[in-house]
Order: C-alpha cells, then structure tokens, then sequence
C-alpha cells in the first residue's frame, strides 16, 4: 500500500500542465485567475455556512450544512491545485484531493435525497405569511370570543345578582307569591304562603293549584283557572279553613312555555275592620238621630210636663181631673228618662268624672240590689288584689250596673246567680287587633255576670243597638244596653259582652283608671316573661277571626299550632297526628259537640291528653253550673298574652303530676 502512494506521489516523470499551455502567458493567467476566483468563492461558502450554523442552532438539519462545508471546501482546494499544477505536477496529490471531494460530494447527495420529503415540508416564505395572516384572524376571533365570554359572564353575574335580588323580595314579602303553569301545577311557594296556608313548600310542589282555593277547585275541567283574573276569593288552608283573600294573578313565558304567577294578601283583618267600622258607623248614626230626637223631644217633655204640673195646681178642688193632670205629669217624666238613656247613647249627656273606688261602689251597689231584685237571685261580689280606682261618672256608673243587674234578674225567670267583680285589666294590642276602636292599656274593669238563659250570636251582635230588645212589647223600651254602651264610650273606656245560650251572660265594663294609689306593678305580669313551651298545640274554634288571633299569640309563644273548626274536625286530627300535646278548645262550639264533649270523646282517643278550656265565664260560675268539674282549667275570655302562657303550662304540667 505505501508503495502504491510512494508511486502516487512521485511526480519526477510527470510534466506540469503549462507545458500543455505552452507557457503561454495569456492563457496561463487565464486559468489562473479562473480558478483562484473559484476557490475563493468556494472558500468563502464554508464560512457562511458555519456562521450561520453557529447563531442559528434552530435549524433543522444542521449537520446537512456541515457537510456540505466540508464539500465545498474540498472543491475550493481542487482549484487552488488547478493552479499549483500549472508549475508543479503534483497530480497524485490532486487526485487524492478529488477523490476526497468526491466520497464527500457523494455521502452528501447520499443524505441529502432522503432528506428531501422533509425539507419539502418546511413552509415557504408565502406559506408562512398565509399561516400568520391565518394566525392574526384566529387572534382576532380569539379577542372577539374573549370579549364576548366576558359579556357572558357579565350578563351571567347580572342574571344572578336579579335573581338573587328577586329571591330576596319573594322570600321577604309580606303577601304570599305563588308559581303555577298551563297544567296548574304549583312550581313556587313562598314563606308568606307558606304561614297564610298553612302548608310546607315541598307539601304542596307539582300539586295543583286548586287546593289553595275551594272554588278553583270545585270549576270543571279545563276550567280550573278562572279565578285568574284576580279580585277577591276564598283561600282555602290546610287544617280544612277558610279565610277572605285578594288575589291578583298576572301571566308570562319561559322557555316558550306559559306560567303564571299569583299575589295573595289576606284580607281577614281588613274585613273584621271593616265589620267593625260598619258597625260603628252605624251606632254613631242611630246615636246622631236619637240624640237629635232626644232634644227636641225634651223640648216637647218640657212643655208637656210643665203645662201637666200647672193644670194639677189649678184642680185642686177637682180630684178625679187633678189625677189625670198627675198621670200626664208622670208620663212625661217616664219620657224624660228615656230621652236621658238617649242622650247617653249618643253621647250627649252631661257627664261628671270623678275617681272612683270600685270595690266601694260595688259594696253600694250590692245593698241596693238586695232590696231591688227578687229574693230567688243569689248576688255576690268579688274583686280583685289592689286599689281599683275608676274615673268616671258615678251616678252614670251606678246607672249602668243597676240596668245590667235588672237585665240579668229578667235573664233568670226562675231564679239564679248574679255576680258583680271588679278588678284591674290591660288591653293589648292582641285584644285590639279584634277591637280596633279601643286604645291599648290599663283600665278599671266591672262585670256582671248572670247565669240566666244567656243569647245567641245574633241577638249578642245587635244587643246594644238602640230600642231592640227580646222582651215583649211594653216590658222593655231596648235603651238599657244602650246607655251603658254610650256611657262606656264616653267616658273613654270600653264595653264587651259575652253570652252563650244556656250558660248566660257576662258583661265588662271597661274605664278608664284614676291616676292616684296604684302603680304599674298591680297590673298583670309583662308579657316579656310568659313562660314558653315547643309543644303541639291543637286549638279549635269556630269564629275565624278568634281563630287567627289564637294562633298567631300561641305561635308567637314559640308553641307548634294545628287548627280546627268544630268538634269532628279536632278529633280527626288527634287520630292522625299522634305529636299534639294539648287540647285548647272553646266551650260552646256549632256542630252539636261542646268543648266538654269533645274533651271525653279527646281523652278516650288519647287518654291523658292535657285539656284547656276557654269561656267567657270563670270556673266557679262554670262548676255551680254543673258545666265543669272543680280541677278543669279554664282561661277566660277576653284575656292577655300572658294569662293565656300561664293557663298553657298550667294544664300541660297539671297532665304531668296527672300520669
């Protein structure tokens, strides 16, 4: 082998290639000049190459660019041995040197062709301007879907601020809101619905609308909805009552679908205002009229009496004629004190207020009527702890009790009880949301109490109506009622009656309290500490407004309230709802059944069961009356809050020591 480059490179047989030239200068500078500008250029390639490889190490495919460096440099030095030959043959020498270039020209191509698929995938300039103006599009929706996304989720955080606001005023409304669809299905029941039905939400959820109002309920199919357009209905609740209600119902779209939204204020307060306003709108009319009537009749009295007495001076010597002078005289003067009972219906009479002591004035009172009613009625008097000062007119006072007592005795053909008491009595805000025309606060209270023939609800509600009255014609004129209803009311107090048939009468008379001798700690307990309870309260009573009032004071008390209406509704409920711990029922109730009845009938359902009566009669008149046993414990009507909280844990914790 080294014999083979030894004869490679000898050169001493060789003869250089100007000799072919003929040393010709012209052509020898030619070739010269040619290939030193090839190699030059040849040189200069690697170089660029090699920086360019250098600073740009992203280039895919560098080491292509290596090689062919390494090529190009090997041409480069085969034209600078172009020109050394011209002098020198060295041929061996540029063989070597070509055959060098040619292994790397061809492991270049070699490379290089199976590289070419990817270099085909390399973008071109106009791709890659297509890419970026694709990319600045795409930047721009970006930008635009960005923007929008954000007004998404602006509207969005809106929606959910509107609708947390709209929660907020459904969930606090003081009206019940309720949602329905086309199929009267309830799809939203507020707290305000919840307390004026007496139903859960999820009681009454995908459950038609019709059983919240009787008369939707009662429309034929398809037809269930009339109610809809608004105004006054019924509202039927869950423990089987009703009550007025002002419906207002408007309709809207969701998702395409048709739903409707309805209003409801209870109109049980307003309608009991109203009653009452009737009424005395009423008393005040008739009072007008008979107080106008009463004075111009005077006036006729005045004339007539007078002329009467002076007609009876002048027939002296004429007896059988001065006797009737004398009947005129005292007709009229019959008619003066019917005028007077007129004018203190009206509230026209001429009052004196002065302090009174009650327990004295009943003392009084006590020995007259001793000698004024008949021996077959038993009177007493009682009276509360304390110094009961009234202030009012005492003649008008005496007046009234003694038209009540004489009331009472007629009440009790047949003899009886009658019982004057007086104690000291608040009237709160719970009494008069029932009275509305009486101011709240502490007041002297008188009773009289009969144990006669007592009245219905219908003669109760017109008694104190001027010239009505039960009695037969000529045994009564119907003003007695009348006037103590106007004296009440004039000396700024308040008068309540309550009759029930067969068990009799009580009458109070509310006035106003002197402001000597007593202080505040004589009234009744705060209401700010009556006793609490959580137990199940089931209270039945028929009236509706005493009802709602009932409910809403033991609720307040923090007890759990189920209603009923009459006597079968209650025992109903005892057999099905074995949480109710207490009875509290009315005396006298419609239906056939008394509180009494339905207490036994209660306690052979569940033995045990904790009783409260209400009346508006106390125990002892109750018991001689063979109406209740001696342990019974009633809560007399009217009463406060807090006698109504004592009465509650007195008969709960009486079952206790009991079992």
């Amino acid at each position: 082998m080294w014999a083979f480059f030894e004869r490679l490179l000898d050169s001493s047989m060789l003869s250089p290639h100007g000799i072919c030239l003929l040393w010709e200068p012209e052509l020898i500078g030619l070739h010269v000049v040619s290939d030193a500008c090839i190699a030059a250029a040849y040189f200069s390639i690697p170089f660029a190459l090699a920086i360019l490889v250098t600073k740009r190490r992203d280039l895919k495919f560098g080491w292509v660019y290596w090689a062919f460096a390494i090529f190009i440099m090997a041409c480069g030095l085969t034209h600078v041995l172009s020109i050394y030959t011209l002098w020198v043959p060295v041929y061996g020498i540029e063989g070597l040197v070509k055959a060098a270039t040619a292994v790397a020209s061809v492991l270049t191509a070699a490379a290089l062709w199976p590289l070419l698929p990817k270099i085909l995938t390399i973008p071109s300039p106009f791709e890659l301007r297509q890419v970026q103006a694709a990319l600045e599009e795409e930047e721009i929706k970006s930008r635009d879907a960005t923007l929008l996304l954000q007004q998404v989720r602006d509207a969005q955080r809106a929606m959910r601020e509107s609708v947390a606001r709209l929660t907020a005023i459904v969930e606090t409304a003081v009206d019940g809101v309720f949602l329905f669809d086309a199929q009267d299905r309830i799809l939203l029941f507020n707290p305000a619905c919840e307390r004026m039905f007496g139903y859960r939400a999820d009681e009454v959820m995908n459950r038609n609308v019709g059983m919240l109002m009787p008369d939707a309920d009662a429309a034929p199919a398809g037809q269930a909805r009339h109610f809809a357009t608004g105004g006054e209905a019924i509202g039927l609740r869950k423990d089987g009552s009703t009550f007025p209600v002002d419906l207002s119902v408007g309709q809207a779209r969701q998702d395409g679908e048709l739903i409707f939204v309805g209003i409801v204020h209870d109109l049980t307060a307003r309608k009991l205002t109203e009653q009452q306003l009737q009424q005395a709108q009423k008393m005040e009319t008739v009072g007008q009229l008979s107080g106008g009537i009463a004075h111009d009749f005077n006036n006729l009295l005045t004339v007539i009496i007078g002329n009467a007495e002076h007609l009876s001076e002048q027939l002296k010597e004429r007896p059988d004629l001065r006797r009737f002078a004398d009947d005129i005289c005292q007709s009229g003067e019959r008619g003066a004190e019917l005028t007077q009972r007129l004018l203190a219906f009206s509230r026209r009479q001429l009052l004196q207020p002065q302090t009174i002591d009650c327990r004295s004035l009943l003392d009084s009172m006590f020995k007259l009527l001793k000698r004024t009613l008949r021996e077959d009625i038993e009177i007493r008097t009682t009276s509360g702890p304390g110094t009961i000062l009234a202030f009012a007119d005492r003649a008008q006072l005496e007046s009234a009790v003694l038209n009540l007592a004489l009331n009472a005795q007629d009440a009790m053909p047949s003899g009886g009880h009658l019982t004057l008491s007086t104690e000291l009595a608040a009237i709160d805000d719970d009494y008069r949301a029932l009275h509305p025309e009486v101011a709240p606060g502490a007041y002297a209270l008188i009773s009289v109490t009969d144990d006669g023939e007592g009245m219905t609800a219908d003669v109760t509600a017109r008694v104190f109506e001027p010239f009505f009255t039960t009695k037969e014609v000529g045994k009564g004129s119907g003003l007695g009622l009348s006037m103590v209803y106007g004296f009440a009311k004039q000396s700024g107090g308040h008068v309540a009656i309550y009759s029930e048939a067969g068990l009799g009468t009580t009458v109070r008379i509310y006035l106003p309290r002197a402001n000597a001798g007593q202080s505040q700690p004589d009234l009744p307990d705060s209401e700010a500490a009556a006793p609490r309870g959580y137990e199940t309260i089931l209270i039945v009573e028929d009236d509706p407004f005493v009802r709602s009032s009932v409910i809403r004071r033991v609720e307040a008390l923090g007890y759990r309230v189920i209603a009923a209406v009459k006597g079968k509704d209650a025992l109903q409920q005892l057999r099905s709802d074995p949480s109710i711990d207490l009875l509290f029922t009315d005396v006298v109730m419609p239906g056939g059944m008394s509180g009494w009845e339905l207490a036994d009938q209660a306690r052979r359902v569940r033995p045990g069961l904790p009783v409260l009566f209400t009346s508006g009669y106390a125990l002892e008149t109750l018991v001689e009356q063979g109406r209740a046993q001696a342990q019974a414990i009633v809560l007399t009507k009217p009463y406060r809050k807090a006698d109504l909280a004592e009465r509650l844990r007195d008969a709960l914790a009486a079952a206790v020591v009991t079992s």
